[in-house]
């Protein structure tokens, strides 16, 4: 994963077309290419923090999950509707987070 910012992408941008243009010309500049691979590096390790983070969010909606369900089934008649409640905003966390997470995993 990938995490660039705005202004790394235009000068990511900037660098490929500057390049390509050489390309054409058959001189390309190998500062060119360092400069885009350390753009690419400091994106990746920026992705890598991020993912890292999103499992840790996921791993933590799992967690509350389970700990509303534990309530939810021990929980007293009176006060089931409430602990239905929010086993089921616990699964709206986990949902979110997943999505997250495998949004982040395909990019």
């Amino acid at each position: 994963m990938h995490s660039y910012t705005k202004a790394e992408s235009r000068e990511r941008g900037r660098l490929f077309r500057k390049g390509f243009r050489q390309s054409l010309a058959d001189c390309v500049d190998p500062d060119i290419r360092r400069k885009i691979e350390r753009i690419d590096q400091a994106a990746a390790a920026r992705g890598a923090q991020e993912l890292a983070a999103l499992h840790k969010v996921q791993a933590d909606a799992r967690q509350d999950l389970a700990a509303a369900k534990a309530v939810e089934r021990t929980s007293p008649r009176a006060d089931r509707a409430a602990a239905r409640e929010a086993r089921k905003q616990a699964e709206q966390r986990v949902k979110l987070a997943e999505r997250a997470v495998h949004k982040a995993e395909r990019d």
